[in-house]
C-alpha cells in the first residue's frame, strides 16, 4: 500500500475541500467513464496554492539535484500560477533560485511582443508544470514552445499521473513524454495508488472500491 507524505495528504484535503477533486461518474475526453475527477483551475485561493506549490516544490526537490535547472514553465492559462508559486516556495523552502515563465496562448504583437513571458528560456535548462497528463498533447505542445525559444525541457512535474494504459490498451503517455525529456524525468504530486491510499486511510468503502475496479480495467500493467 501506498504511504502518503505529508504534502501528499495535505494537497487531497485540500482538492476536496473546494471540490476540486471528486468522486463519482464522470466520462473523460477518452470516452472511458471515471469513477474521481480533478478540476485543477479549482486550485485557485491562496492557501490551496500555496498547498500545492509546497507539494509541486517538494516533489521537484526530490526529483532534481538543486543547480540541475534554470527555469520553470507554467504552460497557459492554469500553469501560470503554478509556476509561480512554485518558484516563490522553492526559495522559501528550499533555497532553490529558479525563475519562470509561461506561454500566451495568442503571440502578442505589439509592446514587448512574443509568445513566451518571464524569464528568457533561451539556452536556459527547464522544468514543465502540468496538471493531469491525459494523452499528453498539452505537454507534448509546452516542450514544443520551450524548444523553439531556445530552451531545453529536462523534466516535467505533473499534479496527477492517473496510472493509465492508453487508448491500445498498451502504451503510457508517461513513458512517451520521457522518450523526449529523459528516463525517470517525468514525475508526479500524486498517482492512482496515492488517491486509492488515502480512500483507505478515510474508510471511504464505495469510493474506494470503484476507484479498484476502474484501476483492474484501465491501470498500466505494472
Amino acid at each position: 500500500m501506498s504511504t502518503l507524505a505529508s504534502y501528499q495528504a495535505a494537497l487531497i484535503d485540500a482538492s476536496m475541500s473546494v471540490g476540486a477533486l471528486k468522486f463519482g461518474s464522470f466520462t473523460l475526453k477518452s470516452g472511458r467513464n471515471s469513477p474521481y475527477f480533478i478540476n485543477a483551475g479549482l486550485l485557485s485561493s491562496g492557501p490551496i496554492l500555496a498547498t500545492l506549490s509546497t507539494a509541486y516544490a517538494a516533489t521537484i526537490v526530490e526529483t532534481f539535484e538543486k543547480g540541475s535547472f534554470d527555469i520553470l514553465f507554467g504552460p497557459a492559462y492554469k500553469g501560470i500560477p503554478f509556476a509561480a508559486t512554485t518558484a516563490l516556495a522553492l526559495h522559501t523552502q528550499h533555497g532553490f533560485d529558479i525563475g519562470f515563465a509561461y506561454d500566451r496562448k495568442e503571440i502578442k504583437d505589439h509592446g514587448e511582443g512574443g509568445k513566451v513571458v518571464g524569464v528568457p528560456v533561451k539556452g536556459k535548462r527547464v522544468v514543465i508544470l502540468d496538471d493531469v497528463m491525459t494523452s499528453g498533447k498539452a505537454v507534448r505542445e509546452a516542450i514544443d514552445t520551450v524548444e523553439q525559444q531556445g530552451g531545453q525541457v529536462v523534466g516535467v512535474i505533473q499534479l496527477l499521473d492517473r496510472e493509465e494504459v492508453g487508448q491500445d490498451g498498451i502504451s503510457s503517455t508517461v513513458k512517451e513524454v520521457e522518450g523526449i525529456v529523459g528516463t525517470g524525468q517525468v514525475k508526479s504530486i500524486l498517482k492512482l495508488r496515492d488517491i486509492i491510499a488515502w480512500l483507505e486511510e478515510k474508510g471511504m468503502v464505495d469510493e474506494l472500491e470503484k476507484m479498484k475496479e476502474y484501476r483492474t480495467k484501465y491501470g498500466l500493467r505494472v
